[in-house]
Parts: structure tokens; C-alpha cells; sequence
């Protein structure tokens, strides 16, 4: 992937690489190398939009890297989708026409099947616990795996844990899924695991949720808690169980054609950034999650948690679940998963006691 100084980009020219963006030319590319002074722009596609804790950390991405290089790298986000989706715009980093986005790990285990093992069901219990996976060697093992695919990870983000609304009752036991017809996002794994816990997982296009939910074709849905106040289910669906299902992360991907035309100072900047807008990221998608609950019930739903006691009953149905993807996902790739589980439970209990 290549840059021109927009000084000499036509407004033609512009307006063609908005709709297609194609690769820019190798003479470019070499012409930047040679003139480390001119400024470089870098596109940042995500689905959501710039109001969202993603659409935010990349502002904030994009503040870091302009004062670090006094302006001489500047990020432009292009929020909503406009560049694409999850997959497509990871393909684009690929081939070289689009420069960065963050997309979920599901989107990735068609290259590195490991990515598949953090939304394994009832993984992770609390925010501190997908911190302590995620920035672990397990999380950096899965992000060395991705320049082999054109890509770099620099970072991890949040998207969070996903959570259950439903219009039938509340939600604390196993039984109470029972027949619930539930849709689920569009994941095999997801489908299995609720019919594993009695639900009928049904599979809908995300924007034709709402109006299945209101005319009573859907009994429920999963989602996390921004999306579920964003997309307004709390008018159409009565209860929040904090179900904290699975938990979904984006990783912070560049094209690594464009990795690689940058020197090795301007790498460590962008890493450098990406890391410190991940520690805002997260604080901000996980202060906005606490008023959503707020919000969610002083919109009128009940919200409920799954019983204690509940847990590791789910848990070992579910199990059956986890074994059936760790073979899809490998088996190697799960090993790793649940050493560092193992590891990182070690430490805390250190910790603990230490004190």
C-alpha cells in the first residue's frame, strides 16, 4: 500500500479512491520511503459508529500518533461501515487498498483457527480476566500468527461480553431458556450453545432483529449491552439477564505492506499508540456498559443475573460445546488457551495472598 502527500491527490482522484479504493502505485509507495517528511494518511475502516467506544478509541489512536510524530502521520476513521464490513475490509488490508481496521476475532479464524477459542461459552468471568488473557503470551502467540496473512495485530480492544434480552421472563436458570427462541449472532458455535441449553437459536439478519422482536417471531436475542441499548430492543423486550455468555475482542490490524514501508521508529509509534488507546478503549467501553444497565432499567427492563449456583452447571453442559470447536478451532490452540487460564489464575491467587 502506498501514500501520496494530498497536496498533489486531485479532488477526482479523491472522490475514485472513496468508492474503490484500489492500491496505490509502487512508484508511490518508494516515493514516500524517500521523502519521510511529507505526510501520511492512513484510512481506519470500522463498522460501528464514531460515537461508539471503537469509533472513540480510534480518534484517540489518531490524536497519540499525530503529536508523537508532530503530524507527520495523521489517521482518518471511517466509521459506520462505509468501508466495508468485518471481513471485507480485512480482505482489503490484505491486498493492500485500505490501510487499518478492528475487526472481531470471528472474522479471523479463517486464518488463524485459534482466534476461534476466545468466544468459546462461559469462558471468562470478569473484565480483569480477559485483560490478563488477552495481553498474555497466548494473546501475542495469536497476533504473531497474522503477518503470514498480509496483517499485523498491534493491539487488542474490547467489544465485551455479550448478554441476553428477552420478552418472555426473566432469565436465571437453565430452565428458563427452555424453547426460548432465541436469535443468536451468526456463528455456529453461538447456535450450539444455546441449543445446548434448551433455546431454539434462529438465525436473522442483524438489522431485521427489531421487527421480529416487536411482531413476537423472536422471543429474544444476545448482544453486548451497548448494542442492545443502541439498537432500542428495551422497547420491544422486557428482561436483561447479564448473562455474559461469551466475550468477543478486537484486535487492531494494519496492513502489513503498509507496516513495512514505515521505519522502524514510526512501527514503534503506531504499536506504541495503539497499546495506550487500548487502555483508554477499554475503560470507556466498560464505563459505558455500567450506565447502560442504569439506563437500560430506567427504561422499564428487569434486569437479572445468572444464578451462582447455576454457573457451573451451565458451564459443564456447555462443555460439550467447547470440546466439539476445540477440534474445529485445534486442539493445540485450545491447550494453549487453558494453560494460560491456568497461569493466570496462579497469579491472581498470588497476588491475593500477597496482600
Amino acid at each position: 500500500m502506498q501514500y501520496v502527500s494530498r497536496r498533489f491527490v486531485t479532488p477526482l482522484l479523491i472522490a475514485f479512491c472513496a468508492v474503490s479504493m484500489p492500491a496505490i502505485s509502487q512508484n508511490s509507495s518508494q516515493n514516500n520511503a524517500q521523502n519521510p517528511s511529507q505526510t501520511r494518511y492512513i484510512r481506519f475502516g470500522i463498522g460501528l459508529s464514531e460515537d461508539h467506544p471503537q469509533g472513540m478509541a480510534v480518534r484517540k489512536f489518531a490524536e497519540i500518533v499525530s503529536e508523537k510524530t508532530q503530524g507527520r502521520i495523521k489517521i482518518e476513521l471511517f466509521a459506520g461501515g462505509k468501508l466495508g464490513n468485518d471481513v471485507s475490509m480485512t480482505d482489503a488490508l490484505k491486498a493492500g487498498k485500505l490501510e487499518m481496521t478492528a475487526p472481531d476475532t470471528s472474522s479471523l479464524v479463517r486464518f488463524t483457527s485459534g482466534f476461534g477459542v476466545i468466544n468459546f461459552p462461559f469462558l471468562l468471568s470478569t473484565e480483569q480476566d480477559a485483560d490478563a488473557l488477552l495481553d498474555s503470551k497466548f494473546g501475542n502467540e495469536l497476533l504473531a500468527t497474522l503477518p503470514a496473512h498480509g496483517l499485523v495485530g498491534l493491539a487488542w480492544w474490547e467489544n465485551g461480553f455479550r448478554n441476553l434480552t428477552n420478552s418472555r421472563s426473566p432469565v436465571t436458570r437453565r430452565t428458563d431458556l427452555m424453547d426460548l427462541k432465541v436469535r443468536v449472532m451468526p456463528n455456529a458455535m453461538f447456535s450450539d450453545t444455546f441449543q445446548t441449553l434448551g433455546a431454539q437459536p434462529l438465525k436473522l439478519p442483524f438489522p431485521e432483529v427489531y421487527a421480529n422482536l416487536k411482531e413476537g417471531k423472536v422471543q429474544a436475542q444476545e448482544n453486548p449491552l451497548i448494542t442492545i441499548y443502541a439498537s432500542k430492543f428495551y422497547e420491544v423486550q422486557q428482561h436483561l439477564t447479564l448473562s455474559r455468555h461469551a466475550y468477543s475482542a478486537w484486535p487492531v490490524l494494519i496492513s502489513k505492506p503498509v507496516w513495512e514501508s514505515f521505519s522502524a521508529a514510526d512501527q514503534a509509534i503506531l504499536k506504541t499508540a495503539a497499546l495506550e488507546s487500548s487502555k483508554y478503549q477499554r475503560e470507556l467501553i466498560r464505563s459505558r456498559n455500567a450506565q447502560m444497565v442504569d439506563e437500560l432499567k430506567k427504561l422499564g427492563m428487569k434486569v437479572t443475573e445468572i444464578d451462582r449456583a447455576e454457573l457451573p452447571l451451565i458451564r459443564l453442559s456447555t462443555r460439550k460445546v467447547i470440546d466439539k470447536y476445540a477440534k474445529e478451532f485445534g486442539e493445540d490452540w485450545t491447550k494453549k488457551l487453558y494453560l494460560q487460564l491456568a497461569i493466570n489464575e496462579h497469579n491472581k491467587l498470588q497476588r491475593s495472598v500477597s496482600r
